[in-house]
C-alpha cells in the first residue's frame, strides 16, 4: 500500500477536520485534483489508481495510534479520535478519470470534516504510483541528504519535514526521516503523524488554504475571510497551533486583515508563495505598525524550498524576525526523477444541504497559481481592489 495508516498524513488535516467537526458539522465540500504539469496518463494508470484507492478503504486507526494521538494532540479532544476510530476512506466518494487529452481528474466529495482527510491520501497515492515504475537510487538520495543536513547544522537552520504529499514513496520518506532524526541538530519535526509516532519526532502543523477558502465561499467573499478564519481558529484551539497562513487570497490582503488581536495571539505566519524577501518586509512592517516586536514572532517559509535557498532567507531575517522552514519535496523526492507537481484544493462547498453549492477560489502571491473558476477568480480580484 502507498499509504501506511490513517495517520500517514499531515497533522493539519486532523486539526482542520476537527475545526469543521466542531464548528460546521453539516458543511459539505468537494476537493479537486490539479496537475500543474498537465501530465498525460493512460487508462491502465487510472485502473491501478482506482485499485489503490480501494486499498485506502481498508485503513483504520489502531489502538496504538489512538493512544498516541490522544496523548500527543491534547489540543484536539479525545471524542474526535473516538470518531476517527470509526472513519474509513470510502472509494465511492472518489471519482477518477482521464479526459480525451490524457489528463487526470480526481474529485472527492463528503462532509467537510471527512473530505478534508482525502487530500493528502490522494496526492500521496498518485505520486507514489507514478514513481512505482522507477527504482530510487538510495545511495544518491542519502549522499545529497547528507550535504543538506550538514548545511542545516552549520547554519543553525531550523526546518521541518513537509514532504508527505509529493514524496517518492513511503520507503524513501521513512529512510530520509530516520537519517534526519539521527543527524539533524535543527529539525523541529515532521508534518507526518505516522512517522512522528514511529520515529519519536514532533508533529508539526496548523491550518491550510482551504479554511479561508471555505469561509470566503459561505460567508460572502474574501475581504474578511482571513480575519474570520483566525477568529474561528482561536475559538477552537484557544491559542494552540498559532501559525497563520497568509496567501489564500494574497498576502497583502492577509496583512490588512491581521489585527492587533491576532498578531498578538498567533506565534507567527507562514509564507507559501511569492517573494520571501518582500514577505519579510511586509510582515516586519505590519508587526511594527501594530506595536509588536517582530523578534518575538516567527515566519515559517514553505514555498518549494531547498536548503541553500532557506539559508539565504535565514540571513535576510537575521536581526529582524525569527524564521523556520518547511521543506517538502526536496527532502522526500530528491531521487533524480522529476517529482509530481500536483495539488488537491477545495472546489465547491456549502454550509449544509439546504444551501446551494458555492465555488471556492484560491488566489496566490504568484501569478498563474490561482485556482478556481475563472469568472469567480475575477470576481474575487475585483472585490479585493
Amino acid at each position: 500500500m502507498y499509504v501506511q495508516s490513517i495517520l500517514d498524513t499531515d497533522l493539519y488535516k486532523f486539526t482542520t477536520s476537527y475545526a469543521y467537526f466542531k464548528l460546521f458539522p453539516q458543511a459539505e465540500g468537494t476537493f479537486v485534483f490539479h496537475d500543474r504539469d498537465e501530465t498525460v496518463y493512460d487508462q491502465a494508470f487510472v485502473e491501478r489508481l482506482r485499485s489503490a484507492f480501494d486499498d485506502l478503504g481498508r485503513l483504520a486507526l489502531t489502538d496504538e495510534e489512538f493512544a498516541y494521538m490522544v496523548a500527543n494532540c491534547r489540543f484536539i479532544p479525545q471524542n474526535y479520535f473516538e470518531w476517527l476510530r470509526g472513519f474509513r476512506f470510502d472509494p465511492k466518494r472518489i471519482r477518477t478519470w482521464i479526459d480525451e487529452h490524457g489528463h487526470l481528474h480526481i474529485e472527492a466529495s463528503d462532509f467537510m470534516y471527512k473530505v478534508t482527510l482525502y487530500e493528502i491520501a490522494v496526492l500521496t497515492t498518485v505520486s507514489a504510483l507514478r514513481n512505482s515504475t522507477h527504482a530510487a537510487d538510495m545511495s544518491g538520495v542519502m549522499a545529497r541528504l547528507k550535504e543538506k543536513i550538514e548545511l542545516s547544522n552549520a547554519e543553525h537552520l531550523l526546518f521541518s519535514d513537509f514532504g508527505t504529499r509529493r514524496r517518492f514513496s513511503f520507503e524513501v520518506h521513512r529512510a530520509v526521516m530516520e537519517y534526519i532524526r539521527r543527524e539533524a541538530r535543527y529539525c523541529a519535526g515532521t508534518s507526518n503523524c505516522y512517522l512522528a509516532m514511529t520515529l519519536g519526532m514532533k508533529m508539526i502543523g496548523t491550518y491550510p488554504h482551504e479554511l479561508p477558502m471555505f469561509i470566503a465561499a459561505v460567508n460572502g467573499g474574501p475581504r474578511q475571510a482571513n480575519y474570520l478564519a483566525m477568529e474561528h481558529w482561536v475559538d477552537v484551539y484557544d491559542g494552540y497551533l498559532g501559525i497563520a497562513l497568509t496567501d489564500s487570497f494574497g498576502s497583502e490582503v492577509f496583512f490588512k486583515n491581521f489585527s492587533k488581536k491576532h498578531a498578538s495571539l498567533f506565534d507567527g505566519v507562514r509564507q507559501d508563495s511569492g517573494d520571501p524577501l518582500r514577505f519579510i518586509d511586509m510582515a516586519v512592517a505590519r508587526y511594527k505598525e501594530l506595536g509588536i516586536d517582530p523578534m518575538t514572532k516567527t515566519i515559517i517559509f514553505s514555498d518549494a524550498l531547498d536548503f541553500p535557498r532557506a539559508a539565504e532567507i535565514k540571513k535576510a531575517c537575521e536581526g529582524r524576525i525569527r524564521c523556520s522552514f518547511g521543506i517538502g519535496t526536496n527532502i522526500t523526492n530528491d531521487t533524480g526523477y522529476t517529482p509530481c507537481n500536483i495539488v488537491m484544493k477545495l472546489s465547491t462547498c456549502r454550509m449544509n444541504d439546504k444551501q446551494q453549492l458555492r465555488k471556492c477560489v484560491k488566489l496566490s502571491d504568484v501569478e498563474g497559481k490561482s485556482i478556481g473558476d475563472p469568472t469567480e477568480i475575477e470576481l474575487y480580484r475585483r472585490l479585493l481592489e
